[in-house]
């Protein structure tokens, strides 16, 4: 099983999925295969796989949004990494999402629940509310992506790899800008104490970084630190992060005194 998930692990980075669809596939594919006793997938076929999206919302009762989810990495597996055909696609049977009008706070609940928030948990929940960000682009917003001169904030690689600009509140602006004093003032003592290193993503470190900064290729190299097989150094932190974010295993260091 092992060789196979690691076909399916570099056909989605040759197409730059997103690390949260790799994990998502991996998993799914894991389970399928578990779930058909270990037999090799190229043996498999519709009937199998239909009973395995039957078995996930009959025994597992997962949503139709999750049965989507595990017939998309089954299909990739099937398509990309085996190239087998999919024509049996269309008689596998899965639920059907059911619609669903969107829930929106009013201005005053928006409010109510950000009283309740304080420090950077505030300034973090702020932006998705008044910004529209969503989470995971509020949690990788980078210093370079907030300009508080035209009250801009820039999202990069957002839902579908696509960058756009929003609004940023004026009422964040001061918050943010001490924000970037303390990651700023963090960063320079890090530096003096011989870290404060930034991962580049693929390529990037080769012709951007002196050879005697560039990290080993065993431990990070040209693929991302989080994907499976690649320990990330302890002793390292994304300062282009807007919000700090304690490394696992360890424990958050003091706050340099200013």
């Amino acid at each position: 099983m092992s060789r196979l998930l690691d076909q399916v692990r570099e056909a989605v980075r040759t197409r730059h999925y997103s690390l949260r669809t790799e994990e998502a596939y991996l998993r799914w594919v894991r389970q399928h295969i578990l779930f058909c006793g270990k037999r090799h997938p190229s043996g498999l076929g519709a009937r199998e796989v239909s009973a395995f999206i039957s078995h996930l919302a009959v025994a597992r009762k997962v949503s139709a949004s999750t049965q989507t989810q595990a017939l998309s990495a089954l299909l990739f597996l099937y398509r990309e990494v085996l190239a087998l055909p999919t024509g049996w696609v269309d008689d596998v049977e899965r639920a059907k999402k059911p619609q669903r009008l969107p829930v929106v706070f009013t201005h005053e609940e928006a409010r109510a629940v950000l009283s309740h928030l304080r420090g950077e948990p505030w300034l973090m929940a702020s932006p998705l509310y008044g910004s529209g960000l969503r989470l995971m682009e509020c949690v990788r917003l980078r210093v370079k992506d907030v300009d508080l001169a035209r009250l801009q904030i820039t999202v990069r690689d957002g839902k579908g790899g696509q960058d756009r600009g929003t609004v940023l509140p004026t009422s964040l602006a001061e918050p943010l800008e001490r924000q970037l004093e303390r990651a700023r003032a963090l960063h320079e003592w890090d530096l003096r104490e011989g870290f404060g290193q930034v991962y580049l993503p693929y390529a990037l470190e080769l012709p951007h970084v002196p050879p005697q900064l560039r990290h080993p290729p065993d431990r990070v190299g040209l693929r991302h630190p989080h994907r499976a097989g690649v320990a990330r150094p302890r002793e390292r932190r994304d300062h282009t992060d807007l919000h700090a974010r304690p490394q696992p295993g360890r424990a958050r260091r003091e706050k340099p005194a200013r």
